[in-house]
């Protein structure tokens, strides 16, 4: 065997299998997606915040799309006075964003569907928090666009109608995170929070929302956030019926550590979920988390995200 050759097989033995390996993930990574998920954040919360959730789906061979709701994100529009510092001001200027409507944003989610519908597959419509309005209004306006409706410890408002009416009830007491809004929701058109708050402000949004996740960690997700949640999206009736939105297998995801969307207030959804389409009932699954797994446990959650069925 001559010198070339002896490098040959030096390389194939050695240096090259991390090669091959690269070459197996690319060849992986180049599979038809097993499957397509579209996610919608919850209120105040923006595409981003899906971020290591979609790398994490995505290493696993699935096609993932986050969306922006209209007024969040790169589509939000924002309080002069917010921009400006003006505190005082800030609790009472009303919205930019206060025009706003759950429909327009369920629409938006309609159109994100239809884009990857021409894919090949109908995706996995997954909503968290507030978001579980948005995806049950959509849900009921196209349910043949849908394969299956996850919801993340999120409001799914039936009997009563609106996210609003859910919040309003004993259930969903859990003591933290009432003096974080700011203003007459009614007159600013919004409900506002204060993201660029004090030390002792961000310490209690972290720990109404994200209470298993360390301070430095959770700063770039406070950050992020917008301060304006369209006022429609919470107040609004979802008109969610039996033989539209009840007809699309459903999962929901249980936080049972949520301080945003009580355990309880989860657990009494699903049962009135199942109540309405008995023969089509919720799958339950929990993680041990915080309102906020996408910040505390983004591989657990895409674990659990891939293996709903």
């Amino acid at each position: 065997m001559n010198r070339r050759d002896l490098m040959k097989t030096a390389l194939a033995g050695a240096g090259m299998l991390p090669l091959q390996g690269a070459l197996a993930a690319s060849a992986e990574r180049g599979r038809r997606p097993h499957r397509t998920f579209l996610l919608v954040h919850g209120a105040w919360h923006n595409a981003l915040h899906w971020t290591r959730v979609t790398e994490a789906l995505v290493a696993r061979g699935h096609r993932v799309v986050a969306i922006d709701l209209p007024g969040h994100g790169l589509n939000a529009r924002f309080p002069s006075s917010y921009v400006d510092g003006a505190t005082a001001r800030f609790s009472e200027e009303r919205s930019a964003q206060a025009d706003i409507t759950l429909e327009d944003c369920a629409t938006a989610v309609v159109s994100a569907l239809e884009k990857l519908r021409q894919g090949g597959s109908k995706p996995v419509l997954v909503g968290h928090s507030v978001g579980g309005a948005v995806i049950t209004r959509a849900a009921e306006l196209a349910p043949q666009l849908i394969d299956r409706l996850v919801y993340l410890s999120a409001f799914c408002p039936l009997r009563l109608g609106s996210a609003s009416a859910y919040g309003a009830l004993p259930e969903a007491r859990t003591g933290y995170g009432e003096t974080l809004f700011l203003g007459d929701p009614a007159k600013l058109g919004a409900v506002r929070i204060n993201p660029r708050g004090d030390a002792a402000y961000l310490e209690a949004l972290r720990a109404a929302y994200y209470q298993d996740v360390p301070t430095a960690a959770f700063l770039p997700f406070a950050l992020s956030l917008t301060p304006d949640l369209p006022l429609s999206l919470w107040t609004s009736k979802t008109g969610a019926t039996k033989e539209r939105w009840g007809r699309i297998p459903r999962g929901y995801l249980r936080c049972t550590q949520d301080r945003a969307i009580a355990p309880a207030l989860q657990d009494l959804m699903i049962r009135e979920a199942n109540a309405l389409t008995p023969g089509n009932a919720f799958t339950v699954e929990s993680l041990e988390s915080s309102h906020s797994p996408f910040a505390s446990q983004p591989e657990a959650l895409a674990a659990l995200l891939e293996g709903t069925r």
